[in-house]
């Protein structure tokens, strides 16, 4: 009968997994990181738009969500002030949702400044990190939700 006790308990303590909310950390914030790394003007507000439409569901339930946009290779296009398509929706991103950050590789940075002369500007509200990909392991380590759109 021990046994038996044991293993409802471990049961349901699998399927409590997929409960709803238990997609939150420990501290109950949702986490999304999001991967952008094509230069296409279509899937950068497609990656705008989920981030949008998250951050309005969450908050709609009174419920926190972080979450990381990470550009990476052709999508550093997207945080490059001289280049981007969307840098207008980023500067309206930086006024309405601080709870949406934005990510930089800095290998990508690098190879860009060696191939064009100089270092591409950045919007004002990308931060860089080291790596892109990196950056998206170690937040999938830490049990962020990564979703490429």
């Amino acid at each position: 009968m021990k046994t038996v006790t044991v293993y409802f308990a471990v049961l349901l303590a699998g399927l409590a997994l997929f409960a709803p909310g238990a997609a939150t950390a420990g501290d109950g914030v949702h986490r999304l990181a999001l991967q952008i790394s094509d230069n296409d003007p279509q899937k950068m507000n497609t990656v705008l738009n989920v981030a949008a439409n998250v951050a309005r569901h969450y908050s709609g339930n009174g419920e926190e969500v972080e979450i990381r946009i990470v550009a990476f290779n052709q999508g550093l296009h997207m945080l490059r002030s001289d280049t981007s398509p969307v840098k207008e929706r980023l500067a309206g991103f930086a006024k309405s949702m601080p709870n949406v950050t934005f990510n930089a590789c800095g290998n990508t940075i690098a190879g860009m400044t060696k191939k064009e002369g100089k270092e591409p500007p950045l919007v004002d509200n990308a931060e860089t990190v080291p790596a892109g990909v990196v950056t998206l392991m170690e937040l999938d380590e830490a049990g962020w939700t990564i979703v490429r759109p």
